[in-house]
């Protein structure tokens, strides 16, 4: 802008004055007035800022003078200073500057006018020039208009033109085809003519069908002519059975030598494919078989191929197999070699059926029609024959025996052999074996005897349950004979220890069933048909653990019974001599050791009875009941046949224990009669110090109830140990009311029975029965009676009303009931007394 804008000198103001010259290009761009201002003023301004800084520096020099002089800046040499400006202007360039901005205000008014001019003239040209292009673009709309209805109507012809080259293309190729087809019907014709010359005579044919290069095209044309013909014999014969008489001769002979001819082809591959396939060509058996599937689909071609693997006709692989799986001839094979066996053979097959199956994919145009064929032919043969040789399915009616093997050994046989035929399966399915259903040709393979196998399982565990009976009764015979003759009263226990119930019988059972139910679960796939056979199968459990323990219980109360009636032989009358006596009393403990013999092993048959049942109960719960719950009303059936099944067993043991009950009281019984003396509960006065210890009679009952009763301690548990034990206790409590009112009993003699009665309290606390041990406590209360005076029976049990018949009782057999005169004291209490 400084080059833009030229200004006189404003010291010359008043001589010349000259424009000032302002370029409108100053006010374009970045334009900035401050620049515009400075560069107007910046010629004038700087030499008043030079005269005022000399007038400056020498108005200090005097003042500083002056200061220094006088100490004050006051002084004539002020006043005279500003006497001074006052007179002299203080801004001398004001003029210069104001005519500066006068003449630069008129030039930026022209320079306005002028741009104000000039705009207008541009706003008229971009008028004019805004017309012409509307003008213009009309006019090029109208055009591109024309020029889309033009682009249209040469599409719409193109389109035309290309549908009607379409459809000349059409008529082109299908005139070809009908050219290419009428050709080669007369080349078909022509070769028709040949073979329905003379019937057989297939002398005279074209080199074609005689020329080994070009056997491929004679196939083609064979099958072709062959169709043909066929057709035609089929249109004349419905022509002639609507009556058209004028029915020609047909293509018979055509018919007949087009097939002999294919035939002789046919095999004349297949003699080629032969050779190539022993020579391991597989370039010429693919050449052969792609030809020979023109012919039925090349299915004659597929199955000759698998009808000639040495595996199908080689003898010495069938009797190789038989080797391999069963050993040597005349041995008994085991399950166990005959799964190993199995597996070395499916191995061998199914890398024989690998190896051949990389063959076909080279050779056949249809590999998996092929496989389908070999693996099914590997089943239906050499599975199928090795199989025979294992199962072979024994009669119901006369099984085997079990030293043979019995029918467990078929069935163990038939679970392996399935197992490993299943593998083999899902082996080939690997392989590869097209659409054949292999999954369903291995069941099929057992069909026979998957369906006689439920009737096999239960014979097999029903034979060997008699096996095992049999075997027991032969131990315990060769004990009983081992043992000599011993006395009727210890062979009776002996007897029955040698049959007793064994766990470990009974987990036999178990272990024979879980086994079946593997096969079982092995051979059924439907919920149903598995949860019918299980059923079935457990319920031949539940037969033999039932039977088993059933009769065990039976014969442990055989001893109980054989007790009881040695029991029943011993007792006498009171009138007898001495050395009769003793013989009796020899005689009866002789009963009273065999009764306890046969206690303990009633208990230990309890004991063993209930460990069965839970083994039962338990293999139920873990093994038997998933695999009937998804059938609906199968694991409530089996609940209930289970709970019939033990009720047997449960009606035995409860006769059981009732006559252990009866052997327990019966020699507890014989214990007081034959060891309680008069004396003991009315001991003479003689001065000597009562006994406090128990008397002779209840030392040796605690003693022989606590010896009887460890065995029914661990026999039994839980409510049927409280319920035993419970009932025995009544029985006991009652039998010692009974035998004490026998007696006649003095305060001492109270006190002794006091004292047995606490050795029965404590005993009798080993029961775990609060009924019992109520009882007994009021049996401690009841003894009061012979130990209190007289005047205080009637204070005694008014606590206890329950007792007080008992009461009634024992107060007579008090030694002084008649000379107290106890009846008529208390006849006014107790009327019944009187």
């Amino acid at each position: 802008m400084s080059e833009g804008i030229r200004a006189r000198d404003p010291r010359s103001s008043s001589v010349n004055s000259l424009p000032l010259i302002l370029d409108v290009e100053d006010f374009k761009g970045d334009f900035s007035f401050d620049a515009l201002f400075g560069n107007l003023v910046n010629d004038l301004l700087p030499s008043f800022l030079e005269e005022e800084a000399d007038s400056g520096d020498g108005h200090g020099n005097i003042a500083g003078v002056d200061g220094l002089a006088n100490g004050h800046l006051r002084g004539q040499s002020d006043a005279s200073r500003l006497s001074q400006m006052s007179t002299a202007p203080s801004f001398p360039e004001v003029d210069g500057l104001l005519s500066l901005f006068k003449d630069a205000c008129k030039e930026l008014i022209d320079l306005r006018k002028q741009v104000d001019g000039r705009l207008n003239t541009l706003k008229k040209e971009v008028s004019n020039q805004d017309a012409k292009h509307r003008k213009t673009l009309t006019e090029i709309e109208k055009g591109v208009d024309g020029l889309f209805e033009s682009f249209a109507r040469l599409d719409g012809r193109i389109s035309s033109v290309g549908q009607t080259a379409a459809k000349i293309g059409d008529h082109l190729q299908s005139a070809d085809a009908q050219r290419e087809t009428a050709s080669q019907t007369i080349e078909l014709i022509k070769y028709l003519m040949e073979f329905n010359g003379s019937p057989g005579d297939l002398m005279e044919l074209s080199a074609l069908f005689s020329d080994d290069s070009r056997v491929a095209e004679a196939a083609s044309i064979a099958q072709k002519l062959r169709s043909f013909a066929e057709e035609d014999i089929g249109r004349q014969g419905v022509a002639t059975a609507a009556g058209n008489a004028a029915a020609g001769r047909g293509l018979e002979v055509a018919v007949a030598n087009l097939q002999d001819y294919c035939n002789e082809l046919e095999n004349r591959l297949l003699s080629r494919f032969d050779a190539a396939s022993q020579r391991r060509d597989l370039s010429t058996m693919s050449e052969c078989a792609k030809i020979l599937s023109q012919f039925n689909r090349g299915t004659s071609a597929m199955q000759h191929y698998v009808a000639t693997r040495p595996m199908f006709i080689d003898v010495e692989v069938m009797n190789s197999d038989i080797r391999l799986v069963l050993g040597d001839h005349g041995s008994q094979p085991s399950p166990s070699n005959v799964a190993r066996g199995l597996s070395s053979l499916y191995k061998e097959i199914t890398d024989t059926v690998r190896k051949e199956a990389a063959t076909i994919t080279a050779v056949f145009p249809a590999p998996n029609e092929v496989m389908a064929i070999l693996v099914q032919r590997v089943l239906e043969q050499r599975v199928t024959g090795i199989l025979d040789k294992i199962l072979v399915k024994p009669s119901l009616m006369s099984p085997p025996p079990v030293q043979e093997g019995g029918l467990l050994l078929y069935l163990r046989m038939l679970a392996v052999a399935y197992e490993r035929t299943q593998e083999l399966a899902k082996d080939l399915r690997a392989v590869g074996c097209g659409d054949l259903d292999v999954e369903d040709l291995t069941e099929s393979l057992f069909s026979s005897h998957k369906e006689e196998y439920p009737e096999h399982e239960q014979a097999s565990l029903k034979q060997l349950y008699q096996a095992k009976m049999d075997e027991l009764r032969a131990e315990s015979q060769q004990g009983s004979e081992s043992s000599g003759t011993i006395g009727r009263s210890k062979g009776a226990s002996i007897s029955s220890s040698q049959q007793q119930i064994s766990v470990t019988v009974a987990t036999e059972f178990v272990r024979w069933n879980e086994e079946a139910i593997t096969r079982c679960t092995l051979f059924s796939s439907q919920p149903a048909t598995l949860a019918a056979n299980v059923k079935a199968i457990f319920t031949c459990l539940l037969d033999q653990v039932s039977v088993y323990i059933t009769e065990g219980l039976e014969r442990a109360r055989d001893g109980l019974n054989e007790a009881a009636a040695l029991r029943e032989r011993f007792v006498l009358g009171t009138s007898v001599s001495r050395r009769v006596a003793a013989a009796a009393a020899s005689a009866a403990e002789a009963a009273a050791a065999a009764g306890e013999s046969s206690f303990k092993s009633f208990m230990v048959a309890v004991q063993r009875c209930g460990s069965s049942v839970a083994i039962v109960q338990q293999y139920f719960a873990n093994s038997i009941s998933r695999l009937l719950l998804p059938v609906d009303g199968a694991h409530a059936a089996s609940c209930e046949e289970m709970s019939t099944a033990l009720s047997k067993a449960e009606a035995a043991a409860y006769k059981g224990l009732q006559q252990c009950i009866d052997t327990v009281t019966a020699e507890v019984d014989r214990l007081l009669s034959s060891e309680q003396k008069p004396t003991d509960y009315k001991s003479p006065d003689d001065g000597i110090a009562p006994d406090h210890r128990p008397t002779n009679a209840c030392t040796r009952v605690v003693a022989y109830l606590s010896r009887v009763l460890e065995s029914a301690f661990t026999a039994l548990e839980g409510l049927n140990k409280q319920a035993f034990l419970t009932e025995l206790g009544n029985r006991f409590e009652k039998l010692l009311l009974t035998h004490w009112q026998k007696f006649t009993f003095n305060p001492s003699g109270g006190l002794r029975l006091k004292r047995d009665i606490q050795e029965y309290v404590d005993f009798v606390k080993t029961f775990g029965a609060p009924s019992v041990d109520e009882k007994f406590e009021l049996l401690g209360i009841l003894a009061n009676v012979f130990i209190v005076a007289p005047e205080s029976l009637s204070t005694l049990f008014e606590g206890s009303p329950s007792i007080r018949k008992d009461v009634q009782r024992f107060i007579q057999l008090r030694e002084d009931y008649k000379s107290a005169k106890l009846a008529t004291r208390l006849s006014s209490l107790w009327p019944s007394l009187s």
